[in-house]
């Protein structure tokens, strides 16, 4: 059983950062895909950002320019770098690991934005 566990989240003000991570308790070398979902009350979950076994990413539109995912390999971590944080950015943030079929959800970690 793959355990990932997040951290990093937090209250910020609109226009401020935060910097999430995402720790694989597996070899980061073995994910087929790795990234981050958000979702916001009432909303359904959606994807963030995420890179593939062969390192390409995908960004949500209403985040590219501003958030960044990254890797840490020799940390079996993922990160996601925010920046210019808008309100409309709070949810809670979950970390998601597929190996092979396999798919693994992290507890969650709140983001708020204030305006």
């Amino acid at each position: 059983q793959v355990q990932l566990v997040e951290s990093g989240g937090g209250l910020v003000q609109a226009g401020g950062s935060l910097r999430l991570s995402c720790a694989t308790s597996a070899s980061i070398f073995s994910v087929s895909a790795m990234g981050w979902y958000r979702q916001a009350p009432g909303k359904q979950r959606e994807l963030v950002a995420a890179f593939t076994s062969g390192d390409i990413t995908n960004y949500a539109d209403s985040v590219k320019g501003r958030f960044t995912i990254s890797r840490d390999n020799t940390k079996n971590t993922v990160y996601l770098q925010m920046n210019s944080l808008k309100p409309e950015d709070t949810a809670i943030y979950y970390c998601n690991a597929r190996y092979y079929i396999h798919i693994y959800w992290g507890q969650g970690t709140q983001v708020t934005v204030s305006s």
